[in-house]
């Protein structure tokens, strides 16, 4: 039985996926103070033989900052300058420097995104792969009109500040609902932004978004930010050549990828995309790949038919890696491959959690297209998001506390 060192005295409404239309509830976490470590309750490992793993060691969350309003992501700007910078969910980016928020924000657009629902906001940001010397950067968020709109912006000579007359808009994606927004963006190693995107909202993909290759919605798209305008589409996409398709999309079947990560050393594409009632899943795309993958949402809930609801045809659709069910958690929050220097025995390891239970997975790849899975430990509950400095150590980042952790191994 894993039990947290977190007391849980209350509950707090869930962030980014309600499964079936509604808010589910998870757990809220008791704030720590800064400095202090929150330990992840590790479950027993199997004892290595010869020729398998090392065990994966423990994993303890040791706080950098708090006092931020409902964090979403954090990451750097590969400027070599060692900063963080963290999104709020109303409209601002935050700088970490020297381990404190600094008082103005890098960007404040809080004025065109739309927050209001619990799955609204600002919600990606991406640094151009030359950020150092082009200064662009792109966020994605949800507009007042509902629009999931990425957009561009470009830093002034000021390294702490945006400049706000130089955005200009990539997408806006009309959407319905106000749920499964996706707004994960990361550059690729070969120099383009992918994008994801849910499928629009409601419950149960009622408009079939995932399984329409004519709309952005319950996809991940691929573009070429330094060609065309606003954007380029790159000649070896799968589907610029089909009459039938967005030429934009690059992988599809997907119900709300709220987190999809690159291995920086392999190229790796590890996406987590939550599911409806039963499911949450965990995809893997090799490096190589021509992409046009069809993760199978909504004719598949991870491996299970779900419409229909039996006897479905999953023919040329890709299942996921690992799956668990809602008596593990109900909202998955995709991390990251450890490629970090301080801790090795966490090299080659793929972390994610669950917004509810804080249940912690381990994965690792044990061969061509074999990877082992195992549950860690528990974390507080209320993780949105995980995200790597420039040097490759992992943070996570907690909605209800506004706080920053960094991963450490024990």
């Amino acid at each position: 039985m894993i039990v947290s060192l977190f007391s849980l005295p209350f509950v707090a409404w869930l962030l980014f996926v309600a499964c079936d239309g509604s808010d589910p509830k998870g757990p809220a976490a008791t704030p720590t103070p800064a400095g202090a470590t929150a330990t992840a309750t590790p479950d027993a490992t199997a004892t290595p033989a010869g020729g398998t793993p090392a065990p994966i060691p423990g994993v303890s969350l040791e706080k950098v900052v708090g006092g931020l309003s409902r964090p979403t992501f954090v990451t750097h700007a590969g400027d070599g300058s060692g900063r963080l910078f963290v999104l709020e969910k109303q409209g601002r980016i935050r700088i970490i420097e020297d381990g404190r928020v600094l008082p103005d924000p890098f960007l404040d657009i809080t004025n065109v995104v739309k927050s209001s629902g619990n799955e609204q906001g600002l919600l990606g940001l991406a640094f151009h792969p030359e950020y150092e010397h082009t200064g662009r950067f792109f966020v994605y968020y949800t507009a007042q009109d509902n629009d999931n709109t990425v957009a561009e912006y470009a830093v002034t000579s000021d390294a702490s500040r945006a400049d706000l007359r130089s955005g200009k808009e990539l997408l806006a994606v009309a959407d319905k609902y106000s749920n499964h927004n996706g707004g994960m963006l990361a550059f690729g190693p070969d120099g383009y932004l992918y994008i994801a995107m849910g499928d629009g909202g409601s419950s149960g993909d009622p408009d079939d978004n995932g399984q329409n290759l004519l709309t952005f919605l319950g996809k991940i798209h691929r573009l070429d930010v330094d060609a065309g305008d606003p954007y380029g589409i790159p000649e070896s996409n799968p589907f610029i050549v089909r009459s039938s398709a967005r030429g934009e999309i690059w992988a599809w079947g997907l119900r709300n990828p709220w987190r999809f990560s690159f291995d920086r050393e392999t190229g790796d594409l590890w996406i987590a995309d939550v599911g409806q009632n039963k499911y949450e899943e965990v995809n893997f795309q090799p490096a190589g790949s021509k992409g046009g993958e069809n993760y199978g949402w909504a004719v598949m809930e991870a491996r299970h038919c779900f419409r229909p609801a039996s006897g479905c045809d999953t023919t040329g659709m890709t299942p996921p890696i690992f799956e668990y069910s809602h008596g593990e958690g109900c909202s998955i929050t995709g991390g990251y491959v450890y490629r970090g220097g301080e801790f090795p025995a966490l090299d080659g390891v793929y972390l994610f959690t669950d917004y509810c239970s804080g249940n912690l997975w381990a994965t690792r790849q044990v061969g061509a297209g074999a990877f082992e899975t195992e549950r860690i430990g528990t974390l507080p509950g209320s993780i949105s998001s995980f995200g790597e400095d420039e040097d490759g150590e992992l943070y996570a980042v907690q909605d209800d506390e506004g706080a920053v952790y960094r991963v450490v191994a024990r």
